[in-house]
């Protein structure tokens, strides 16, 4: 993925108004990111942990979708999630459902669509082993990773299109 800019980020979200665009947590080390191992860029929102963000690149500009984060279980034992996009698997909170407000007058009526998403949103970078989920962690696969971050943008597509729908 390319860099993306503050106003590159704020311009693509098909499920926002753009007055909340506007005022959206951007991280402010956009230039300290590991572009070349990023398929999609997502971060959560640290002054509000419940909100979420990702952006994808799509054609030639990007479309984001914010979210928001269920809140975790109380349950009392350990239990594995695994995420819907990249297929890591975590225990504890490293998978929650995210939830985003369709875009158009469906969202307005409060409509939304949900998957279970890595909480971190580093999808792309547990898939290249360049952050590791733990015990869990990543299945061993016998596909390439080209083929691995090519289901996972397939997984980011539809859920995008749900949002859009």
């Amino acid at each position: 993925m390319r860099p993306v800019n503050d106003a590159e980020i704020r311009a693509s979200f098909v499920n926002c108004t753009k007055g909340e665009a506007k005022r959206l947590a951007v991280p402010r080390d956009l230039a300290d990111r590991p572009w070349d191992d990023l398929d999609f860029f997502g971060w959560q929102d640290q002054a509000a942990p419940d909100r979420a963000y990702l952006v994808a690149p799509e054609g030639d500009g990007y479309v984001g979708v914010a979210l928001r984060r269920a809140a975790p279980g109380s349950a009392g034992f350990v239990r594995r999630t695994m995420c819907s996009l990249c297929l890591t698997t975590h225990t504890g909170g490293g998978v929650a459902l995210m939830t985003g407000r369709k875009a158009g007058k469906s969202g307005q009526q409060g409509n939304s669509v949900g998957a279970y998403m890595c909480t971190d949103l580093a999808c792309p970078l547990y898939l290249r082993g360049k952050k590791d989920a733990g015990q869990a962690g990543q299945m061993k696969e016998s596909i390439s990773l080209e083929a691995q971050v090519e289901r996972m943008l397939t997984n980011l597509a539809a859920f995008v299109a749900k949002v859009r729908a």
